[in-house]
This record gives C-alpha cells, sequence and structure tokens, in this order.
C-alpha cells in the first residue's frame, strides 16, 4: 500500500482553523508511530476573503484541490456573509463537481460523554447513516413563476437517478458487510414510500434488487417520521442506515444531537472512485463568537481525520486515533461544551497526541 498522502486543509471561518490545526496536530503525531508520510498544504477559502476580494473560490483552486485525495474542512460560515453564499459556492459545488456521492456519518456515543437519551450508554448508541450527497431537492433543479407578485409560484424539484440511487445503496451494502456487526449485519432505507411514490418507490425497488446480491445483510425499512421516533427511543436497533439527501441531512443533525452534540460529531463526502476526492468536516458551525478564544471543542475535526485515514485504507491509523479520542473523552475532559472540556482547544490536541 502506498504510505503516502496529500491533505489540502481548508481552516474556513471563526474556530475553524483552530480545530483544523489540532486535527492535523493528530495527524502528524500518528503519522510517525504509522510510518506515513504526510503533505499538508493550506487553501485561503474563507469568508473574510470573500469581504475582502469578492472571490470565494477560483476555478484554479477547485482544479488544484481535485489532484488531493482528502480534504480537511475545519468550518465554513461568517457572521458578515449572507447565511448560503459560502455555504453554495464551497461545500455544494465540491460535492458536485467531485461527485462525493456518499455523505458517511457515524453516530457512536463515546465514553463520558452525555447523551440527552436517559439510560442510554456506549454500546446503545453506535451507528452509521450513509446519505446520498448529489441528488434529490439539493440538485437545484425548480424556478418561479409571478416571483414577487400575490400569484407567485415557487418549484423546488427532486431529482432521483437510478444510477445515483444505485451506487449509493451498493456502497452502503458493502460498508455494513464490511462493518460486520456483532449483533448483526442490517441495512435499513429509510424513506417515504406512501407518499413519496416516485423517487422513493425507485429507491425501494433498487435496495431490494441490490440486496439479492448480499444475502448475509438483513434489509430493513423505516418511514422517516418513525426514524426520528425510534433513533431517540431504541438507537441500539441501528446498524446502519441507507437514505436520500434531504431526509439524510435532517436526521444526521438528530443523530449529532443524541451522540453528545456537534462538538463530537464527524461526517465525510466521499467519492469513492479510485482517484476520487473527498473532503472530511466536522458537524459543528464556525462559531464565531469563540473564534482566538482556545475554548472550542476539537474533538469533531479529530474524529473527521480519523475518518480520513480509514477511508484512505490506513486502519490501523484510524483505529488508534478513535482509541486515543475515547481515552480522552472518557478519562480526561470534563464536558464537551466549549469553554467547559477543562482544557484549552490546543491542550484537547495534545491530550489524544500524548495517548496515542
Amino acid at each position: 500500500m502506498n504510505k503516502n498522502l496529500k491533505i489540502a486543509v481548508i481552516g474556513g471561518d471563526g474556530t475553524g482553523p483552530e480545530v483544523a490545526a489540532e486535527a492535523v496536530k493528530v495527524l502528524k503525531a500518528v503519522s510517525k508511530l504509522e510510518s506515513i508520510t504526510i503533505q499538508f498544504d493550506d487553501f485561503d477559502i474563507n469568508g473574510n476573503r470573500y469581504l475582502k476580494t469578492g472571490t470565494i473560490i477560483t476555478d484554479k483552486e477547485v482544479a488544484t484541490l481535485r489532484q488531493y485525495s482528502s480534504i480537511l474542512l475545519g468550518a465554513i460560515g461568517h457572521p458578515d456573509v449572507e447565511p448560503g453564499i459560502l455555504e453554495r459556492a464551497i461545500l455544494l459545488r465540491l460535492r458536485f463537481e467531485f461527485d462525493q456521492y456518499i455523505n458517511l456519518r457515524p453516530v457512536k456515543l463515546l465514553p463520558g460523554v452525555e447523551t440527552p437519551l436517559k439510560d442510554k450508554k456506549p454500546e446503545d448508541i453506535d451507528f452509521v447513516v450513509v446519505r446520498e450527497n448529489t441528488e434529490d431537492l439539493y440538485t437545484g433543479a425548480g424556478g418561479f413563476l409571478k416571483k414577487g407578485t400575490p400569484d407567485e409560484v415557487a418549484t423546488q424539484t427532486a431529482i432521483y437517478t437510478r444510477k445515483g440511487t444505485e451506487r449509493c445503496i451498493r456502497w452502503a451494502f458493502e460498508y455494513t458487510r464490511k462493518r460486520n456487526n456483532p449483533k448483526g449485519k442490517m441495512l435499513t432505507f429509510v424513506g417515504k414510500t406512501n407518499v413519496l411514490t416516485y423517487g422513493h418507490d425507485l429507491w425501494q425497488r433498487t435496495m431490494l434488487e441490490v440486496g439479492k446480491e448480499y444475502p448475509d445483510v438483513k434489509i430493513d425499512y423505516n418511514n422517516v417520521d418513525a426514524c426520528c421516533m425510534w433513533m431517540v427511543k431504541n438507537p441500539e436497533y441501528y446498524d446502519v442506515i441507507v437514505t436520500t439527501n434531504m431526509f439524510g441531512d435532517i436526521i444526521t443533525d438528530l443523530a449529532g444531537m443524541i451522540q453528545g452534540g456537534m462538538g463530537v460529531a464527524a461526517g465525510g463526502n466521499i467519492n469513492p472512485e479510485p482517484g476520487g476526492c473527498s473532503m472530511y468536516e466536522p458537524m459543528g458551525g464556525s462559531a464565531p463568537k469563540y473564534t482566538g478564544k482556545n475554548v472550542i471543542n476539537p474533538i469533531a475535526t479529530i474524529n473527521a481525520a480519523a475518518m480520513l485515514l480509514e477511508q484512505e485504507s490506513f486502519t490501523a491509523a484510524a483505529e488508534r486515533v478513535m482509541k486515543s479520542v475515547a481515552f480522552v473523552t472518557g478519562n480526561k475532559m470534563q464536558s464537551q461544551a466549549a469553554g467547559k472540556m477543562g482544557f484549552g482547544t490546543s491542550e484537547v490536541g495534545d491530550l489524544v497526541c500524548e495517548y496515542l
């Protein structure tokens, strides 16, 4: 296996550069232990640049980023930039241009991390959501008729293709098989087939057809509203969930809260194809009020770095990072909330490095 890795680092806005720095610190430390050579290149893509120059990201930068297999992102979101401008220009553009058709969200309660679910323990909250990442309502298909008048009509069309649906479902089956849950391999499709009778019918038919190739994986189905209830009541029920772009966007925020909040939740926007470029990030925002105070929690971004290593097939290095994070949350940190961790941002990064 190639032991060389090139990572593009986009610190982004607010506290993003601070948490990204801690993830890089951990990656550098584990790379020495596992004899991995990692090259880090920083990209100045953020709201401050946009406010100064009017430029968010150039075509040349996109072309350059395409040459990396992995991007580590801190956070996007500036208080002086209208919401959506940076997100569409950076996050959505890279997802679509780089065909990052898998959004991977591990949902795992770490030791020492509080969950709002009564009596639930780390062994009860340990599942994964695989979200299709390039179709559905996010394609931007739609428009206005008679905009700004009393007769205005707005349409937003959800687009589902057999190709996009099948490749996501097939990847989810493979991931479920690889995850090899000792309680039993089960893939749950979360949709709304009783109402969304076209797009989600395509999803369900594809799920059943592809599932014939995976007889060792149990196929399950939840309506999205039922999933939200069961995720709170019995999160231990789930192994891997596969779902559409919009529903995945919603249920992963709920999942993030039951695993202890956005301070620990990480995600990957993945192009699994050979030569594909993937992007890993914490699920929390840029938290501008904490910028430069060394109080923000870097655990989510460090978890994103572990995901990066796992998807790049550096499994042993990924496991080192995840075990170290679990030790630090379970034995060192007082809380996952900003300013209440018992340590500063950089000290948490140091602790994770110490226990690698």
